[in-house]
């Protein structure tokens, strides 16, 4: 099997049919064959073989589809990354994962040149065409690959150092789309996605572009999500399912006036937790259904959603999709009682082979019958429905995106006047949480708190960087000297003043 072949059968069947759409352009699916074949073919020119990395910088773009499908016809495995990534970041992405070769937007290849080092980069520009990818000859034919081997590396969350490379197989993006199509969409031909979540995350890879293509259904993309360009796209395209983080579900609530959107038939939420308020809003004012879900870049990432076709709870990420299991645990594995509050765990064809080069890391998430430990807390009532709860882990979302405290707090140790530095989610209305960082500086040091700020921006992608930070004379510790961050309590908007 390969992943691949959820776009290559498709284009066998439905050629003249559109696939992606972007502004006034169509890209029908046989241009989007042939032209990861071309991917394909630069590929084997370089001589990469089955296994090889290839790290992936470009936004939602028509040319995201072509080098991702490419690399996997060829056998390689796609490392997605965030195109606003500085080169720090990109470095270390490159040497973790060993990609051989990164394509990246002509925007992004400065900081992609300066991290990869040695390694080739590719840039793709707007006017990039099939023809003009590779001088080589389109490589038509799919490398085999087993429904084990790994297909995509996603680095993902994790409050200790780095972030880690979740490596999915094809088998679990190749069923994950089949159970996300069964239970959850119900795509058709005829249907018309949104396609604005970044499809350098899992979820937009597998509930927007891959479902898309399994379905021989059409995705609208959008680069940079923007509320009012978003409806008008809407509008437009007739688009009929929508797939969206909350944070651009509380963007679109509070527009004003809407457009006519007859077309529009369901939406879905993941990402983080939907604020129950923004779904009534949502569903008045657009007047179709909203399913709230959960998963993680781990779990490919549908592990539950609420159905189209069964009754809600408002607040509920719904039940397990088809072939996963969901349990609440105690701290030793343990299942907890109905109604209880523990951790979730979850088995099934979804979780992920592994953390790339990290025994250590895997075992710690992965038992030894499968089932991975999300590290985040909810409960299930009588019904079989889950809710969450908390947040085990540090980890931040800020508008869908996760920041890792770990790395922006290690950027600030490398600023000469820090002395100790905690990184911290506040709650925020619309995005969620925003990140907030509390400095203590060394001795005789004058950096103000503006400075840092400036410093961590420079140097880390723009929705990682701390807006706010504040200085104190020292940090809440506990016996063994290690830092409380439950104790740190961000400044009121008057005392910023």
């Amino acid at each position: 099997m390969n992943l691949a072949d959820l776009l290559l059968r498709t284009a066998e069947r439905h050629p003249e049919r559109a696939a992606l759409r972007l502004d006034d352009s169509v890209v029908r699916y046989a241009d989007l064959d042939e032209a990861s074949a071309r991917v394909a073919g630069l590929l084997a020119d370089r001589g990469l073989v089955a296994g090889d990395r290839v790290g992936v910088m470009l936004p939602n773009v028509p040319q995201f589809a072509v080098v991702y499908y490419g690399i996997l016809r060829a056998g390689g495995v796609v490392v997605p990354m965030n195109p606003l990534l500085k080169a720090r970041e990109v470095g270390y992405y490159v040497a973790d994962s060993g990609a051989r070769l990164v394509f990246a937007w002509e925007w992004a290849v400065e900081e992609a040149t300066a991290g990869a080092g040695d390694v080739e980069v590719v840039a793709i520009a707007p006017h990039t065409t099939a023809a003009s990818l590779s001088g080589a000859e389109p490589a038509t034919a799919v490398v085999e690959r087993a429904p084990s081997d790994t297909a995509v590396i996603l680095y993902t969350s994790g409050t200790t150092g780095h972030p880690k490379g979740a490596e999915l197989t094809h088998g679990n993006l190749t069923r994950n789309v089949e159970v996300t199509q069964s239970d959850l969409l119900h795509l058709t031909g005829d249907d018309v996605v949104f396609g604005g979540l970044p499809l350098f995350h899992s979820f937009g890879q597998t509930c927007t572009l891959n479902v898309a293509m399994a379905a021989g259904a059409s995705v609208v993309l959008l680069p940079r999500f923007d509320a009012r360009a978003t409806v008008e796209l809407l509008a437009r395209h007739g688009v009929t399912v929508f797939a969206g983080v909350p944070t651009m579900y509380s963007a679109l609530v509070a527009l004003e006036d809407l457009p006519p959107l007859p077309r529009l038939r369901l939406a879905v939420s993941g990402g983080a937790a939907l604020p129950v308020e923004v779904l009534g809003r949502f569903e008045e004012r657009f007047g179709c259904a909203l399913l709230e879900g959960y998963g993680l870049s781990e779990t490919s990432p549908v592990a539950s959603f609420n159905r189209p076709d069964a009754p809600r709870t408002p607040g509920s990420i719904g039940m397990p999709v088809s072939g996963v299991e969901m349990h609440v645990v105690d701290d030793d594995g343990v299942p907890v009682e109905v109604g209880a509050v523990g951790e979730i765990a979850i088995r099934g064809h979804n979780v992920m082979k592994g953390y790339w080069n990290k025994p250590d890391a895997t075992a710690a998430a992965l038992s030894e019958d499968g089932w991975f430990r999300t590290g985040d807390v909810g409960r299930r009532d009588e019904e079989g429905r889950f809710f969450i709860v908390d947040r085990k882990k540090d980890l931040v979302i800020r508008g869908g995106f996760n920041v890792y405290p770990r790395e922006i707090e290690e950027v600030l140790y490398e600023h000469p006047d820090v002395n100790e530095a905690a990184v911290v989610g506040i709650p925020h209305a619309t995005l969620g949480e925003e990140i907030g960082a509390a400095v203590v500086l060394r001795a005789g040091a004058t950096a103000t708190a503006e400075e840092l700020r400036a410093y961590v921006k420079l140097r880390v992608a723009p929705y990682k960087y701390p807006r706010l930070v504040w200085l104190l004379d020292t940090l809440p510790k506990g016996p063994t000297g290690k830092i409380l961050k439950r104790e740190i309590v961000p400044p009121t908007a008057a005392e910023q003043e």
